[in-house]
């Protein structure tokens, strides 16, 4: 049995490559996006095979639906179709913690490597932790980096989490670690396709005030911060999701508690439905995405438009909004 979170990648025995997404998943399958696949006219090499980076949700699903329909199915507790491997068609499970391990076990590291091992052993040491608290994700987990590939770096635990985002704002990260300007919040602004979303302005607002991503070495970092396995409570099938629409919200965030994790959730009140079902009021926004999280704060009111979905679990039946599966979701600080 696989068992797979947030971070991981996955490769089937059809050299296909995915990443892991969430940390609830069912039996037969693990939840995850295609990320790489193998392409004679691809830019990334390993192992002698060359490979293609597939980008955007709708890329990805649309090379499965054509090529490889096996990992799309109808998910009975999402209800809805999902990306997802079954764990027969599981060849290697790559571990972010493991590939440390390896790194620090290699006798010469390339540029990549080296900034890796560098960041992590910064971070560990300014925090206070082992390094057994971080992995390393993205493409350099699986060998499919080139020099200008980004440092995608996981922090388990949300005590051990919360310890490196009071590091990031130490003197010895600061002088190290650079914040991003204007020009490359910019650049981060087109990548992340957010024209549809939300105005520069606002996104420069939302960029600026972020600690878990930024350049280090002249290399662009991302820090995911996952629960680890002891502090997940939920089981797959303790609560049922049904899609019900999309929908704006405008409402007040009273919980940031998770803010700073993969998914993130932000609990919100007093909010008002301005498009999609009245009666449906969220209680909660939710994404799986990391560009969304440190994007709000207790006390500040918010509007967000994603997916609406019907929780269903013992307790009884809530709303959430799902944000980042559509290039015109947002989640945005408002004054009134």
């Amino acid at each position: 049995m696989h068992k797979a979170r947030e971070g991981d990648f996955l490769e089937t025995d059809d050299n296909l490559i995915f990443d892991v997404k969430g940390i609830v998943h069912p039996p037969d399958r693990v939840i995850a996006y295609l990320r790489y696949i193998p392409d004679e006219k691809g830019s990334r090499t390993r192992l002698g095979i060359r490979y293609r980076k597939v980008y955007g949700l709708r890329g990805r699903e649309a090379f499965l639906r054509k090529k490889a329909p096996i990992y799309l199915y109808f998910d009975p507790v999402a209800h809805r179709r999902l990306q997802g491997v079954p764990r027969e068609r599981i060849k290697v499970l790559y571990e972010p913690k493991k590939k440390i391990q390896q790194l620090s076990a290699r006798k010469s590291l390339d540029q990549m490597g080296e900034d890796a091992l560098e960041l992590v052993n910064l971070l560990k040491s300014t925090a206070g932790l082992p390094s057994t608290r971080f992995g390393i994700s993205g493409s350099l987990l699986v060998d499919l980096h080139d020099e200008n590939s980004d440092i995608d770096l996981i922090v388990y635990g949300v005590r051990e989490s919360h310890k490196v985002l009071e590091a990031l704002k130490e003197s010895q990260c600061k002088t190290l670690l650079e914040r991003y300007n204007e020009a490359g919040i910019r650049r981060l602004y087109g990548a992340r396709s957010m024209q549809n979303a939300m105005s520069f302005t606002k996104f420069l607002m939302h960029e600026k005030r972020k600690l878990l991503e930024g350049r280090f070495r002249r290399r662009n970092y991302f820090i995911r911060c996952i629960k680890d396995w002891n502090e997940v409570e939920e089981k797959y099938g303790d609560r049922h999701y049904y899609p019900s629409g999309s929908s704006i919200i405008h409402g007040a965030v009273d919980d940031d508690s998770e803010n700073i994790l993969t998914p993130c959730v932000y609990g919100v009140s007093r909010a008002k439905v301005l498009r999609g079902k009245r009666r449906a009021v969220p209680s909660q926004i939710v994404s799986f995405r990391g560009r969304f999280c440190e994007q709000a704060f207790q006390g500040e009111r918010v509007r967000a438009r994603g997916r609406l979905e019907r929780v269903v679990d013992r307790s009884g039946e809530w709303y959430r909004i799902v944000i980042g599966e559509s290039p015109s979701d947002y989640l945005i600080k408002v004054e009134c």
